[in-house]
């Protein structure tokens, strides 16, 4: 399963709703990415994909300073999952794949 390509996400807070997308490339043959999302981008650290399971680690200073654990389902151009940091309580995120057409449109 090919997870490469930009993915827009939407994470539920406890300080409401953040949109993000996730531009995931396969480079030497090792999965790597760069997050965007509040006016930064980050770059994402562990990318790992098994199966249909895709994880990865990245830091945020927006809107507050956390390091953040995604552990996410692929089902085909679209993901669900949760990001955690720390040890407060899991966001829901959800999100779907840019279609080569929609990027065009962006």
């Amino acid at each position: 399963m090919s997870v490469e390509g930009i993915w827009d996400l939407s994470i539920s807070t406890p300080i409401g709703r953040i949109k993000a997308a996730v531009d995931l490339r396969r480079e030497a043959g090792v999965l790597t990415g760069v997050a965007h999302g509040a006016g930064e981008e980050v770059p994402l650290g562990n990318v790992v994909l098994d199966g249909d399971r895709l994880t990865w680690e990245q830091a945020i200073t927006k809107p507050l300073r956390l390091n953040l654990a995604f552990d996410m389902t692929v089902d085909g151009d679209t993901v669900k999952g949760t990001s955690k940091a720390g040890r407060l309580p899991a966001s829901k995120v959800t999100g779907e794949r840019r279609t080569v057409r929609a990027a065009a449109e962006r």
